[in-house]
């Protein structure tokens, strides 16, 4: 277990008066993402009238266009 932080380290002493008066939280507070992976969306253009549209597809943490598949009782080597 963590022991309780000096009041006198010069971190603390600085970090305290910077906070000190108005204006608020001076750095960042950091909150731990709640989400690990991103949706992947396909930006996929028109040939003729070159117009995008965006096609989301599931969530994954590995993304590979073109790879090969792994099939049923394969090694990948």
């Amino acid at each position: 277990k963590k022991g309780k932080d000096s009041l006198s380290a010069q971190g603390k002493r600085r970090y305290d008066r910077k906070q000190s008066g108005y204006g608020g939280q001076t750095k960042p507070v950091f909150h731990k993402k709640a989400k690990t992976t991103k949706k992947i969306v396909l930006k996929l253009q028109c040939q003729s009238c070159k117009h995008y549209s965006q096609r989301a597809i599931k969530r994954c943490k590995h993304f590979e266009i073109g790879g090969d598949k792994k099939g049923k009782g394969t090694s990948l080597f």
